[in-house]
């Protein structure tokens, strides 16, 4: 079955840079997604790549500062620049069956999810 791995999470000055990266093994879907969480907030889609085809969609509050791409047809990376301090969100790594999963990108459309890799940014 799919399994997502993500990595490169970790603390970093403000204004800053972090590349994370998800390593997937088996099938996978047609979107590969990105997602953030703070304690006691739903999941909030960050970007979406299709592996397939590769269209993708980055959230209106990530456009000016992140990207994402495919490194081959198994590895996605979210590109993380100019980074401000923040309450030290968990960035998931995801899945989806579903062909409506970029606009947009919502947790209920993704099937299997990585364990998450934390970002902490220091002023």
């Amino acid at each position: 079955q799919l399994r997502l791995v993500e990595s490169g999470g970790g603390s970093v000055q403000a204004g800053g840079s972090l590349k994370l990266t998800c390593a997937a093994s088996g099938y996978i879907g047609y979107c590969m997604g990105w997602f953030r969480q703070v304690p006691g907030k739903p999941r909030e889609g960050v970007a979406s790549i299709s592996p397939h085809f590769g269209s993708q969609s980055i959230a209106d509050s990530a456009k000016r500062r992140f990207t994402t791409s495919l490194d081959n047809d198994r590895t996605s990376s979210l590109q993380m620049n100019n980074l401000t301090p923040d309450y030290s969100p968990t960035y998931f790594c995801a899945s989806s069956s579903y062909g409506d999963c970029m606009h947009p990108i919502r947790s209920e459309k993704y099937n299997v999810w990585g364990q998450g890799t934390q970002v902490a940014v220091s002023s």
